[in-house]
C-alpha cells in the first residue's frame, strides 16, 4: 500500500511492509505531518542563517559571544528541573539502535544509554525504521535477540535509562518527502520515538528523553523548544515533560551556552561535550584562517588550551544554571592483546580522571568493556553524591573568545596523513555499506572521527601547509597517498573483503570531498545518496 493513501500532505517513497507499519501507524503520521507542516519552514530559514554566518567567518570575522544576549547570560536564571531518573549520569554509553546493540549497552555497568539515529547510524529506511521498532520493544521490555550461532541476548531486569539521539538539524529524511522536497531526519526520528513510547515512559517513572545534535545557535535550541511544547500540548502533558540534552559540538555553538539553556530551559537537562565533532566544527568554521590550522588529529587532546578552555566554560556554564555538563567520549576499545589492552585503560582511565576532576557531572564510553574504568573513576570522584552540580567554578579566570579560538600546537606527519585517509576511506566505505559505527586501529569510528580526518587534509591542501619531513601538501600528494593507501587497506582487510565491499566508491568519495575547493559541510550528505 502507498503512503498516499493515508495522508495527502506527506508522500512515502516507498511502499510499507510489515516493519513500516509497526512504527507507521495512521496515528504516527498525522503527528509527524503536524510537526512537518508546523516546523519546516523555519527549519530552512535556520539553515539559510547557517550559510550566512559561516560566509562571514570566512570572510574574516572570528566568532565571539553576542552582544545582544548579554542579559540572559547575566541573568540569575535556572532551569525547569531534572527528573529523577537522570541525576545520576555518571556514565553514559552510545551507540547505534541495532537490536543487538540496543540490549548490549543497556544491560552494560552504565546509568544511561544513547541509542543513536545519528552519527553511529548509517541512516538506510531499513535501519531506521528497525531501530524504532527495537526500541519499542525495549521500552516495553520484550527486546531479546538470537545471533546465528544460538546465543541469545534479553534485557536484564534493572536496565539503563533510555535516551533517543536524533538526526542533526541539517539532516534530511529522504523517503519521505513534503511538498517534494525530503523532511527533516530531526523531526521523522522525534515524532516516531515520542508517539510510540511516551506513555510506556512515564508509566514506569521516566519519560522521552533526547539528545539534540549540531545545534549551532539559540533560535535552533528555541526551533526545539517550540517541537517539545507542541508535542506536549497536542498530547496533553504537562510543559518539561519531555526533557533534552544538547551537544555542545559545534564552534558557534560554544559562544550561546547560556543562550541554548535559556530558550530550552522548560526541557533541557545539560549539555555535552561533544568533543570529536567538536575538532571538526573548529576545522570546518575556520577553514579560511591559515594561522587555525590543526595539526595531527592525535596531537588534538582534550589538554590542549583550547579544548581544555571549552569544557571548563561548559561546566561553569551549566552549573550556574542548574544543568549537567556532561563528558565526552573515549573512543577507545579493548584490545585482546594484554599489553595493548592495559595501555589503552591507561589512556581510558586518565582521560575520564580529567573529565571528573573538572567537574564533569558524567562521562562517554562507546564499548561496555569499558564501562567499569569509567565507573570506578566516577564513583571514586562522586562518593555519595549522584554528580557535581555543587562543583561551580567559580573561582576560574573570564574564558575569553580568544582562549576557546586559540591554535594548537603539534606536528602536520605523513604518518599522520596517511593514518587519516585510512580511517576515512574504510569509515566511509563501511557508513556507504549500511553500518555507521565501526572499530578501526583500536578505535570506534564514528562520523565525527571520520569528518576530522578528511577536513585536517582539505585544510592543509587550502592553506599549502608543509609536513614534518618538508613535503609541501597538495592535492597531487593527497591523491598519490590516497592510491597507495587504498592498497595498505587492501593488504589489511583481505582481498576478498575488499572485493566484496565498496571500498572503490569510499575512496572516490574521499577524493571528491578532499580536493574540491568548497568544503562540504558533512561527508554524510554525500554518502546518504549512497544509501538505499
Amino acid at each position: 500500500m502507498m503512503q498516499q493513501e493515508l495522508t495527502t500532505d506527506l508522500t512515502f517513497i516507498k511502499p510499507f511492509d510489515e516493519a513500516d507499519r509497526k512504527v507507521l501507524s495512521p496515528e504516527s503520521i498525522d503527528f509527524l505531518k503536524d510537526l512537518i507542516v508546523k516546523f519546516s519552514d523555519r527549519r530552512k530559514k535556520l539553515l539559510e542563517e547557517r550559510t550566512h554566518w559561516q560566509k562571514k567567518i570566512d570572510d574574516g570575522v572570528l566568532p565571539d559571544f553576542i552582544s545582544e544576549t548579554i542579559s540572559i547570560r547575566g541573568g540569575d536564571w535556572k532551569i525547569q528541573g531534572i527528573p529523577e531518573d537522570l541525576r545520576d549520569r555518571r556514565v553514559e554509553i552510545t551507540g547505534p539502535v541495532e537490536r543487538k546493540m540496543v540490549i548490549n549497552a543497556l544491560n552494560a555497568n552504565v546509568k544511561v544509554f544513547m541509542a543513536d539515529f545519528e552519527d553511529s547510524l548509517a541512516p538506510s529506511w531499513d535501519k531506521v525504521i528497525n531501530g524504532q521498532i527495537n526500541l519499542q520493544d525495549a521500552v516495553n521490555g520484550t527486546i531479546s535477540y538470537t545471533s546465528e550461532q544460538g546465543k541469545r541476548y534479553e534485557l536484564k531486569s534493572d536496565p539503563a535509562v533510555l535516551i533517543a539521539r536524533v538526526r542533526g538539524f541539517h539532516l534530511s529524511e529522504k523517503h519521505v518527502l513534503y511538498k517534494n522536497e525530503p523532511i527533516s531526519g530531526g523531526l521523522f526520528d522525534f515524532a516516531l520515538y515520542f508517539h510510540l513510547n511516551y506513555k510506556k515512559l512515564l508509566e514506569q517513572g521516566s519519560g522521552p528523553y533526547f539528545y539534540l545534535p549540531k545545534i549551532q545557535s539559540y533560535h535552533e535550541a528555541q526551533w526545539w523548544s517550540d517541537v517539545f511544547s507542541f508535542a506536549e500540548s497536542r498530547f496533553n502533558l504537562p510543559k518539561g515533560t519531555i526533557k533534552a540534552t544538547v551537544l555542545i559540538e559545534t564552534l558557534p555553538a560554544v559562544f550561546q551556552m547560556d543562550e541554548i539553556l535559556y530558550h530550552l530551559r522548560h526541557h533541557i537537562v545539560g549539555l555535552n561535550c561533544g568533543r570529536w565533532d567538536y575538532i571538526f566544527s573548529y576545522i570546518k568554521t575556520l577553514k579560511n584562517h591559515s594561522d587555525r590550522v590543526l595539526p595531527d588529529r592525535q596531537s588534538v587532546t582534550m589538554t590542549q588550551p583550547f579544548l581544555s578552555a571549552y569544557s571548563r566554560l561548559l561546566i561553569k556554564t551549566c552549573h550556574k544554571r542548574g544543568a549537567f555538563a556532561m563528558g565526552g567520549m573515549s573512543a577507545f576499545i579493548p584490545s585482546k592483546d594484554l599489553e595493548q589492552n592495559q595501555q589503552v585503560s591507561n589512556k581510558v582511565r586518565a582521560d575520564k580522571e580529567l573529565e571528573a576532576n573538572n567537574g564533569h557531572d558524567g562521562t562517554w564510553v562507546a564499548h561496555p568493556g569499558l564501562a567499569d574504568i569509567a565507573m570506578a573513576v566516577f564513583d571514586k570522584k562522586l562518593g555519595e553524591r549522584q554528580n557535581q552540580l555543587t562543583v561551580s567554578r567559580e573561582e576560574d579566570e573570564t574564558i575569553t573568545a580568544a582562549q576557546l579560538l586559540s591554535p594548537c600546537p603539534g606536528e602536520r606527519t605523513e604518518e599522520g596523513m596517511r593514518a587519516n585517509i585510512r580511517v576515512a576511506v574504510q569509515y566511509i566505505e563501511a557508513w556507504i555499506s549500511g553500518n555507521g559505527c565501526v572499530p578501526i586501529y583500536g578505535l570506534m569510528e564514528d562520523a565525527a572521527t571520520a569528518e576530522i580526518s578528511r577536513t585536517s587534509i582539505w585544510q592543509w591542501i587550502r592553506h599549502e601547509k608543509s609536513l614534518s619531513n618538508g613535503k609541501k601538501v597538495t592535492k597531487e600528494l593527497f591523491k598519490e597517498m590516497l592510491k597507495e593507501e587504498l592498497n595498505v587497506i587492501k593488504q589489511e582487510v583481505g582481498e576478498q573483503h575488499f572485493n566484496q565491499g565498496r571500498f572503490t566508491d569510499a575512496s572516490a568519495l574521499m577524493e571528491r570531498i578532499t580536493t574540491q575547493d568548497d568544503l562540504i559541510d558533512f561527508l554524510t550528505l554525500p554518502g546518504y545518496q549512497l544509501l538505499d
